[in-house]
């Protein structure tokens, strides 16, 4: 399977869930008790507007390879016909561009690379 040739928002949609694993973790191994305090803290990192600024930042810092940034590219360019009532389609855009970059490493099974994504993401 060529995985350059999968759907962008395919690959955002596994990328979702590992994004969204990560944070879950982190959010537990900090000894969050309750869940409602769990959906909280998620909401800051798993919402729209946190994903595309957390991508901006990346972007800004030659985070990413230029294999990663050819994903990026593809999911931010892709047509979508729906995007969260809660923010604007460019913002849904870049989210999106994230999981999707994380799909796709995923896939390629480059965990070392997942890990080093969302260790920049998570750090304190």
């Amino acid at each position: 399977m060529d995985v350059n040739e999968i759907n962008v928002l395919v690959l955002a949609y596994l990328g979702d869930t590992i994004y969204e694993d990560y944070i879950r973790k982190y959010l537990i191994n900090k000894k969050i008790g309750k869940v409602n305090d769990l959906q909280k803290a998620a909401s800051n990192y798993v919402s729209a507007k946190g994903q595309a600024m957390y991508l901006k930042e990346m972007l800004d810092r030659n985070f990413f390879t230029e294999e990663e940034l050819s994903v990026i590219r593809r999911a931010r360019n892709s047509k979508s016909n729906s995007h969260p009532k809660n923010c604007d389609i460019l913002t849904y855009k870049h989210a999106t561009a994230l999981e999707a970059v994380i799909g796709y490493l995923e896939l390629k099974e480059n965990r070392n690379r997942i890990d080093e994504i969302m260790n920049d993401i998570l750090r304190d």
